[in-house]
């Protein structure tokens, strides 16, 4: 194997440790936990050897990164999602190549994720970002709805056509009363998951935890693990 390959095999195979173990400290299968492979300022060549190594779930955040990327590796089978802020200006692109859009947040940028799924042709997964630091109305620092709007925001995504509701998705909260406490976060999460079920059955996809605190998220009762650092290692510095 090359070194570069070498490198990521080895990092990989101590986060499916990670996750194996958080897995069985919960009682929980292995294979509930899905990993995904965020692989922002990654070239798509890491891709490609994450695909060799049997990596089918990869994530970006900013379109001008995704959209070369994403078509140069064409080729594989991989599931992309679409993890970042998303303007509406961007949606037609992302729309193109994106199985999942994990951060909606508003109407307006469901409305045209919608309208850009039915033009191309395919249906998008969506998830839901709650922001556990916004007051209602409002939105996250880092993007995402308040919680008492995802009822609302789940109503038309379900409705919409072109897009498929499925679940949730978070970034633990830097501020509020949640910030430094990443389980009740995610345990907070799992509590409205537990509620858009209620409505929504299918909608079971709560996708939370990242390099740093996977173990929380899975113990909390995440299905969907987000991991860049710990397997591609510390990202280069932009600009």
């Amino acid at each position: 194997m090359t070194d570069r390959k070498t490198e990521l095999a080895s990092n990989l195979a101590r986060v499916e440790e990670r996750i194996a173990s958080a897995c069985a400290a919960a009682g929980r299968e292995r294979a509930d936990v899905t990993l995904i492979v965020v692989t922002k300022t990654y070239p798509a060549s890491d891709v490609r050897l994450l695909h060799e190594l049997g990596v089918r779930e990869v994530a970006e955040n900013r379109d001008q990164d995704a959209a070369p990327k994403a078509a140069a590796c064409a080729d594989l089978d991989l599931t992309w999602h679409f993890v970042g802020q998303l303007q509406t200006n961007k949606v037609r692109s992302v729309a193109s190549y994106a199985d999942m859009v994990q951060s909606v947040d508003r109407d307006k940028l469901a409305g045209s994720l919608s309208t850009a799924a039915v033009r191309a042709g395919r249906e998008l997964g969506c998830l839901i970002q709650v922001a556990l630091d916004a007051e209602s109305g409002e939105r996250g620092e880092r993007g995402g709805v308040a919680p008492d709007g995802i009822e609302e925001l789940a109503a038309s995504i379900a409705e919409a056509p072109g897009l498929r509701l499925d679940g949730l998705m978070t970034v633990a909260p830097l501020a509020g009363e949640y910030a430094g406490r990443q389980r009740a976060a995610f345990e907070r999460l799992l509590e409205f998951s537990s509620r858009l079920r209620a409505a929504h059955p299918a909608a079971n996809m709560v996708s939370a935890g990242m390099s740093a605190d996977l173990e929380e998220a899975v113990a909390a009762g995440a299905t969907h693990v987000r991991v860049g650092t710990a397997v591609l290692g510390v990202r280069p510095r932009l600009g």
